[in-house]
């Protein structure tokens, strides 16, 4: 979302049970109220967060699950 400036990465689409969490400064999961995945990051003032550094984390890990 250019206009305010959030780079969102979904699994799903956002929902009203969805929980957050912040996971580091202005990084937010959304997360499955029952079984606590990570469905959702956002990362909030992404222009700065790039202008700060060429490389920025994400603390999370990610299990990728090819499609057959």
């Amino acid at each position: 979302d250019r206009d305010a400036d959030i780079l969102y990465m979904n699994k799903c689409e956002p929902y009203a049970d969805q929980e957050s969490e912040e996971l580091s400064d202005g990084v937010i999961a959304r997360l499955n109220p029952k079984t606590r995945d990570i469905e959702t990051i956002e990362v909030l003032f992404f222009s700065t967060h790039l202008s700060s550094s060429s490389m920025f984390d994400i603390p999370v890990s990610v299990a990728w699950q090819a499609a057959i």
